[in-house]
């Protein structure tokens, strides 16, 4: 177990920052929702799904940012600028998504812009730095032919929480039982969380076409 541990990779300063903001950004999501108190049924299990919607976000950008900074060891210049940026982002979007439950509803549709805003930044900065592995070759192929699908599907992510802040995907809404609707542009939010299910088809169905 001793040597196991002497051969790990130890990680770097900015990782050991980066996974203490996640954390955080984590765990004031859980007191946020520990801090309302729902008047029936049916807001409990609303603020349980809008919780899970912050959750899976930041746990997907997480995943992505640690398999990211297992193949980037070396701490240059760029990479600290670009967890930087990624470390803010993480760290607003407690406070941006909490403004938008508790926000009347003008206020929402501005609040809804920033965070959309933010949540691009997230997926862009992903990948900016699956672009660095994907065009690394000391990497192998098969590694920076992942990336490069990786980096595609991050920047579809990215352009899908850019486009919803398109004024009319705020007008345009889903209409269930006699409720107001549901803005198009939360709708939208939903579909990069399919993200890594496109990226295993994807990758599957190259190790097919190779065999």
């Amino acid at each position: 177990m001793a040597r196991e541990n002497m051969d790990a990779p130890s990680k770097t300063r900015i990782e050991t920052l980066s996974d203490l903001i996640f954390g955080l950004a984590l765990s004031i999501g859980a007191l946020t929702l520990m801090g309302q108190a729902p008047s029936n049924f049916q807001d409990l299990v609303v603020s349980i799904a809008y919780y899970g919607f912050s959750f899976l976000i930041l746990i997907s950008v997480w995943y992505g940012y640690t398999r990211n900074m297992s193949l980037l060891r070396s701490e240059t210049g760029r990479l600290v600028s670009l967890n930087i940026l990624l470390l803010f982002l993480v760290s607003i979007e407690p406070f941006l998504f909490n403004q938008m439950l508790r926000s009347s509803m003008v206020l929402v549709e501005d609040i809804s812009i920033l965070y959309a805003f933010d949540l691009g930044g997230l997926f862009a900065v992903e990948a900016l730095l699956a672009n660095s592995i994907a065009g690394d070759v000391s990497k192998s192929e098969q590694i920076r032919h992942n990336f490069r699908t990786r980096r595609n599907t991050l920047l579809l992510s990215m352009g899908l929480f850019f486009v919803s802040t398109i004024p009319v995907f705020w007008s345009w809404r889903i209409h269930i039982s006699n409720s107001a609707g549901i803005p198009l542009r939360f709708m939208i939010w939903i579909i990069p969380l399919f993200a890594p299910i496109v990226r295993r088809y994807l990758k599957k169905r190259g190790q097919q076409l190779t065999q």
